[in-house]
């Protein structure tokens, strides 16, 4: 079993739409796949359906922005083979859209009055399915070099960090309580990236509220990040999940399947748990 468990599309921050990234992941040998857009359950028949055109077996998914309040860093929270209504998600999710939305056209008017030429209703058309607007729907209007090009690289830092004219951002959901929507909704919540946001230390507080797993592979993860997981899921009977986190010509240049889910995962029918 090749399974790709950390894939987005434009449903939220990806840049392929359902049918791209299955055929590419088709293309590349995957069995599985779970798209984890953020903060949404958008297009979730759709996603199963296309993958069952492809022979790929899709996950339901969601990557829920989340945050660690008391030591004021970002947790990301994995939510895997939930309920299809997915209730309590839903109804945790959708003010963070709105407050997402709601952002990011404020950073389209600061970034237009710093002088660059913008046009909000054509970021809105290549927003997502959903209407959402995310910073790399504006920076795709802003310039033609690829995610990993310096180019864009140094304008990103000098628009959305530091003293940008749109840093800042907005208030994300308490990690606890994303844990707790998981749950409620009958999915498997799994600490994502922990290397990549340094968010180790939540996890052993997230487990007595329902917690299943941590991710593993990730393509930002050491080798030291990959002992860490493997030690906490011993000790905790915690599962191990890992993908590319894959977002298309919007992230890092890798493809769907390049990393792929540990072992002690993919020979677990997610459904069954």
């Amino acid at each position: 079993m090749k399974a790709d468990l950390h894939v987005h599309s434009h449903y939220s921050d990806g840049s392929g739409t359902v049918d791209e990234v299955l055929r590419a992941a088709s293309e590349n040998g995957v069995n599985r796949i779970s798209f984890v857009d953020h903060d949404t359950t958008q297009g979730l028949f759709e996603k199963i359906e296309t993958g069952k055109q492809y022979g790929i077996d899709v996950v339901p998914g969601i990557e829920i922005s989340a945050y660690d309040y008391e030591r004021k860093r970002k947790v990301h929270v994995l939510g895997y083979h939930f309920s299809p209504d997915a209730i309590h998600i839903h109804e945790l999710c959708q003010p963070l859209l709105r407050k997402r939305h709601a952002f990011s056209l404020w950073q389209i008017d600061q970034i237009r009055s710093a002088g660059y030429p913008l046009d909000p209703e054509g970021i809105g058309k290549s927003a997502s399915p959903g209407g959402t607007i995310y910073k790399q729907h504006i920076m795709k209007h802003l310039t033609t070099s690829d995610y990993h090009a310096a180019a864009y690289q140094t304008l990103y830092q000098q628009l959305f960090k530091g003293n940008g004219p749109a840093s800042g951002d907005i208030a994300y959901i308490d990690a606890f309580d994303a844990v707790r929507a998981i749950r409620a909704d009958d999915g498997i919540a799994v600490v994502a990236h922990p290397g990549q946001l340094d968010s180790y230390d939540i996890i052993h507080e997230l487990i007595p509220i329902g917690l299943n797993g941590v991710e593993r592979n990730h393509p930002d993860h050491t080798e030291e990040d990959h002992q860490k997981v493997e030690a906490l899921a011993s000790e905790y009977n915690l599962y191990m999940t890992g993908g590319t986190d894959y977002h298309g010509t919007f992230g890092v240049p890798i493809q769907v399947g390049d990393l792929v889910s540990p072992s002690s995962l993919e020979s677990v029918d997610i459904g069954s748990i």
